[in-house]
């Protein structure tokens, strides 16, 4: 065991934890069992590496502009090296079972950077031979805090983190959207009885119904796209509140080329830092394009879970991927809706935390970003999660049922409107309540009541005649 202290007093710390002092009092003091987002965890390692090479350059820089003596040392090339080496182990996913600090934390992200900081530091002193928690050598601090503030890194490392998932997502969106497209395709003229309020309506064709969902997914995707510009500013250098005091005006102006150049994302430096310390209302607006995809996926499966229900007389069959009770044999239920529903839903409660935490920032910073991160990171895997599985347990392997169909079709009332334009409304009801009172199809209850000629009926009720745009005149000759 290890002694560390500040200025609360001692904490006994096993001997190879990377963890310190810092990091188990946030433990201790947030008792939350859901993990930190390890996509974040290494977006940090990169923001931190971003840091330690601009801390180089400037020092490089400092070598060659002066041979002035400063009233302050410089950090030597061997520590910066061993800090740089330790970020990189921890972009990729190394040390995380160190990071000891839960989603959820008190302190506007604090223990997020501390633990981190913790972390490279006591890696970096391995790096160099030391035992962890010298912090003579090698501080948490002085060292692996170099010119930075929690207010700064942490909302940098969630948003470079956002834009990472969001090209997940763009992809998978696309993805699932392809799969829908050539349900459109294939289906393009199978005719299907449309429905307004749940009340059968007029004549439409299973082409039309997936191409609306393929252009919802588009739009979905175009404004994913979006989203970039939205969140590719950054605060890093701004410091404490964006006035970038402790920092150095070299390392404001080069540490965010130095990250661009490490990710390859489009990040730019704020014009106006404060601002972007201050307000995370962009943060809001990525998450309400989020829900809009949320929102067209739950329409999507709930309609298709409709349609392929009892209920429904199962105009299309979706895939049977589990058992569906404990009790009543070879029942299966359509358990990619549900869980494709449970997830929007889940969106739509933390769309909610997120606006309504977004608003309690206080003049110059927003104590919930953690919760707000993890809320926005959480969104954005339950999308990718969604898609993916609707993509390939159920999408995919959608069949029609074109004969249960057609047959509701023909024998449904509402295929009279069709008739409107060449026998007019009151003869067209008058068609409809034969075909109800009797049960029968359009085709029979015209012979019964003799409205229009069956040879022109046959033509009307065609399937390239029922789901052209309009009709012209000639289609009334």
């Amino acid at each position: 065991m290890r002694t560390e202290k500040d200025f609360l007093g001692e904490v006994q710390v096993h001997d190879n934890c990377l963890y310190g002092i810092k990091s188990i009092r946030a433990k201790n003091n947030f008792p939350c069992s859901i993990s930190f987002n390890l996509e974040w965890y290494k977006t940090l390692g990169i923001v931190k590496e971003a840091c330690y090479y601009t801390y180089k350059s400037y020092k490089k820089a400092l070598s060659k502009i002066t041979s002035k003596s400063y009233n302050f040392n410089l950090i030597s090339d061997e520590i910066i090296d061993s800090l740089i080496h330790a970020a990189i182990e921890v972009s990729k996913g190394e040390h995380y079972e160190h990071f000891i600090v839960p989603a959820i934390s008190g302190g506007a992200g604090t223990s997020i950077n501390m633990n981190i900081n913790e972390i490279i530091c006591n890696r970096a002193l391995q790096i160099i031979n030391k035992k962890p928690g010298d912090y003579t050598i090698i501080d948490p601090i002085e060292h692996a805090n170099i010119f930075q503030s929690t207010n700064d890194v942490i909302p940098t490392s969630l948003k470079l983190t956002i834009m990472r998932q969001l090209d997940i997502l763009e992809n998978t969106i696309n993805e699932l959207r392809k799969d829908i497209e050539s349900l459109e395709n294939k289906y393009r003229n199978n005719l299907r009885l449309g429905y307004t309020q749940m009340q059968e309506a007029v004549p439409t064709t299973f082409g039309k119904l997936f191409g609306s969902y393929s252009e919802a997914l588009s739009r979905d995707w175009w404004r994913i796209s979006k989203c970039f510009e939205r969140i590719k500013v950054v605060n890093l250098g701004g410091s404490a509140i964006g006035t970038g005091i402790t920092v150095p005006r070299y390392f404001i102006m080069e540490v965010t080329p130095m990250l661009q150049r490490l990710t390859g994302l489009p990040v730019t430096r704020s014009e106006n830092m404060p601002d972007a310390t201050s307000n995370l209302d962009s943060f809001v607006e990525i998450h309400s394009v989020i829900k809009a995809h949320a929102v067209n996926l739950e329409k999507i499966v709930s309609d298709l879970r409709l349609l392929a229900s009892d209920i429904g007389h199962k105009e299309i069959n979706i895939p049977q991927k589990q058992l569906g009770s404990s009790i009543m044999p070879n029942k299966v239920n359509p358990v990619i809706p549900e869980f494709v529903i449970s997830i929007a839903n889940k969106i739509y409660a933390n769309d909610i935390l997120i606006t309504n935490l977004c608003a309690q920032g206080c003049l110059e910073l927003n104590a919930y970003l953690p919760i707000i991160g993890h809320s926005i990171l959480e969104s954005l895997q339950l999308l990718i999660d969604a898609d993916k599985t609707l993509k390939e347990n159920m999408i995919k392997d959608i069949t029609v049922n074109s004969e249960v169909s057609i047959e509701k079709l023909f024998f449904s009332p509402a295929i009279t409107t069709a008739l409107i334009p060449y026998i007019g409304y009151n003869k067209s009801a008058l068609l409809a309540n034969e075909m109800k009172k009797n049960k029968l199809d359009i085709f029979k209850a015209n012979d019964n009541l003799s409205l229009i000629d069956s040879e022109k009926l046959n033509n009307i009720l065609k399937t390239e005649n029922l789901i052209k745009m309009g009709y012209t005149l000639s289609d009334l000759d």
